[in-house]
């Protein structure tokens, strides 16, 4: 049974390599060794440098934006919680199946002395906040960028994946609200659930319940709110920026629209490429999209590649440096995070 287990998750992983190999030469089957390396050769490394450190402002901003959710809770220092976010995203690299989201949440909740459950409802308003304000973008990009896609596949898969995730993420906010309304009233749907669970998994349950409803909570003051929103949509249009840089790095100018629609499909691909397992699907769509765009495949490629490059290393020096400063090592974090989120359930 134990060797069955440890198998799946190999077999997967191969499974997804292959199908990015596949991909990937099939996006590149016009490619030019020589050119690529030629470009390499001239990539100006000014422009280079801006893409880690937009890429660092702009989980800047997220973190000031998660402060605004953690308010009902607790004020907490905005570096801090940048400091939480990175770790998370370091972890999210090497531990998979969101792992990071659960690190980032004990790191505050460790450090603040606030319960675990209650942290985590705060990062899901702040992921729902950021899909509503990413698949509203959607529409605007698909209205304001003309390329090539004979068939409308493109365009149809993307403006029915801003439609489903709009309702999606909208139904998940009601059912939130819903669930803290529950949590406070006895007679709410969410206490009902909890008293038809088995009695010995009543008390823990209710505390988990309303544990987590406290952080499903929206800023009191209204300026809050709005910079909450803001800050999403501050995020996506830095996070755009990425391939502004790199292509100016390599002689590429887009129009801005063009940059707002790699943001959409790729936002779209990368979630598609995280649940099917596929190696590299970032790398892959960045380089099919910019040749929607007219970049050619060699340009396209070191554009790509100096965009991942560059949030690795930004997140494994920025990650490993918060998790050094709190005095915590990786297997600590796993460890002690998992033991948390066992206690809390």
């Amino acid at each position: 049974m134990d060797g069955t287990t440890r198998s799946i998750p190999n077999w997967t992983a191969w499974l997804g390599a292959l199908l990015g190999i596949a991909a990937l030469a099939w996006v590149l089957r016009g490619f030019d060794l020589d050119r690529f390396f030629f470009i390499l050769r001239k990539v100006d490394i000014r422009y280079v440098v801006l893409v880690p450190l937009f890429m660092l402002f702009e989980q800047l901003v997220r973190a000031w934006k998660w402060r605004q959710l953690l308010i009902p809770l607790q004020a907490i220092r905005t570096l801090h919680l940048f400091g939480a976010i990175m770790a998370g995203y370091l972890l999210a690299i090497l531990i998979p199946f969101g792992f990071g989201t659960v690190a980032r949440s004990w790191l505050v909740a460790r450090r603040e002395n606030l319960k675990l459950p209650s942290v985590l409802a705060t990062v899901a308003i702040d992921r729902l906040t950021d899909g509503i304000v990413f698949a509203s973008l959607v529409p605007v990009a698909l209205l304001s960028v003309a390329f090539s896609d004979p068939t409308g596949g493109i365009r149809s898969g993307l403006g029915w994946g801003a439609f489903g995730s709009l309702l999606l993420f909208s139904l998940a906010i009601a059912v939130l609200v819903g669930s803290r309304r529950g949590a406070l009233s006895s007679n709410g749907w969410s206490s009902g659930v909890v008293r038809r669970l088995p009695l010995r998994v009543q008390e823990p349950a209710s505390r988990l319940n309303a544990a987590f409803a406290a952080g499903v909570a929206w800023p009191h003051e209204p300026w809050r709110g709005a910079g909450v929103v803001v800050a999403s949509l501050l995020i996506k249009l830095l996070a755009a920026t990425n391939f502004v840089w790199a292509g100016l790095a390599v002689g590429v100018m887009l129009a801005p629209a063009q940059y707002l629609f790699l943001l959409v499909f790729l936002g779209f691909l990368v979630i598609l490429g995280h649940f099917a397992r596929v190696a590299g699907s970032f790398v892959i769509g960045g380089v099919f999209a910019l040749g929607l765009m007219g970049v050619e495949e060699e340009k396209a490629l070191v554009m790509a590649l100096i965009v991942e490059t560059s949030y690795l290393l930004s997140t494994a020096a920025a990650g490993t440096l918060s998790l050094w400063w709190q005095g915590l090592k990786i297997g600590e974090v796993r460890r002690t995070a998992s033991e948390a989120v066992v206690q809390a359930v």
